[in-house]
C-alpha cells in the first residue's frame, strides 16, 4: 500500500507550482499590519470625511470594501476608526463595506487557490468524503471562525474560498459572527477621547477579558462543529 503524502508535503508541492498563491497568502497575512502603521501615522486625514448625502455613504462603503477586501487594514482597527470619526451614522456603511469585502476577498481567494482542493483530493482521495461531509453543514463552523479574535478577516476569506465553501453561506453565517467583534471595536472608538487613545483602549483589561471569552467560544465552537459534522 502506498504511503499517503503528508499535508506539509502537499502544501510544499502546491505552493512550489503556484507562486501566486504564496503571494496571496503572504499579502493577507502581513499587509494589514503595514496598513495599520500607515493609518496610525496619517489618521488625521480621516477627519475630512463627511457624510452629507447618499453618495457619500455609497462611496465610503465602496472604499471600506476595497480596504478590507484587499486586506489593506485589519477589521478591528477599521471599526475603531469608523466609530471614532463617524459614529453611528457610519455604522451601516461599515457593515455594507464588510459584506462587499467578503465578496471581494472570497473572489480573490478562489482565483489564487483555484485548484488546491482538487490537488489535495487527488493525492489523498479519502479526505474528499471526510471534508465534504463536514462542509455540507458548515453554518456553525463559519460562524465560529468569524467570531474568533485570532483568525483575521482576510485570511478567513481565503480559507473559505480555498475549501470551496459557498459564498452565500459565508455571507449568511459569517456576517453575524463578525458583528460582536465589530461592535466592540466600533463602540470603543465612539467613547474614546482621541483616536490613539481608542487604539490604546483595546489593551484595557476588560477588552482582554472579552477577547478571551470570544477565543474560548470560537475555539470550542470550531472543534464542536468539526466533530459534529463528521460523517
Amino acid at each position: 500500500m502506498s504511503k499517503k503524502p503528508s499535508i506539509f508535503k502537499l502544501l510544499g508541492e502546491y505552493f512550489g507550482t503556484h507562486p501566486q498563491a504564496i503571494a496571496g497568502w503572504f499579502w493577507v497575512s502581513f499587509t494589514p499590519f503595514l496598513g495599520s502603521l500607515l493609518l496610525i501615522s496619517q489618521y488625521f486625514w480621516l477627519e475630512q470625511i463627511t457624510l452629507a448625502s447618499i453618495w457619500d455613504h455609497l462611496i465610503l462603503s465602496l472604499f471600506l470594501a476595497l480596504i478590507l477586501g484587499l486586506a489593506l487594514l485589519p477589521t478591528t482597527l477599521t471599526s475603531l476608526a469608523c466609530g471614532f470619526f463617524l459614529g453611528w451614522i457610519g455604522f451601516p456603511d461599515l457593515v455594507l463595506g464588510y459584506i462587499l469585502a467578503n465578496c471581494l476577498g472570497y473572489w480573490l481567494g478562489s482565483k489564487l487557490n483555484s485548484d488546491f482542493m482538487p490537488l489535495l483530493y487527488r493525492k489523498n482521495s479519502s479526505l474528499e468524503k471526510e471534508i465534504e461531509s463536514r462542509l455540507k453543514q458548515s453554518a456553525s463552523l463559519i460562524f465560529f471562525v468569524r467570531i474568533s479574535p485570532v483568525i483575521p478577516f482576510a485570511i478567513s476569506n481565503f480559507l473559505f474560498a480555498s475549501l470551496g465553501v459557498p459564498l452565500k453561506k459565508v455571507l449568511l453565517f459569517g456576517i453575524p459572527g463578525m458583528l460582536p467583534r465589530t461592535l466592540i471595536a466600533f463602540i470603543t472608538g465612539m467613547i474614546a477621547n482621541s483616536f490613539l487613545g481608542a487604539r490604546e483602549a483595546i489593551n484595557h483589561p476588560m477588552q482582554w477579558v472579552i477577547l478571551i471569552v470570544l477565543l474560548l467560544l470560537s475555539t470550542g465552537g470550531i472543534y464542536w462543529s468539526w466533530k459534529k459534522n463528521k460523517s
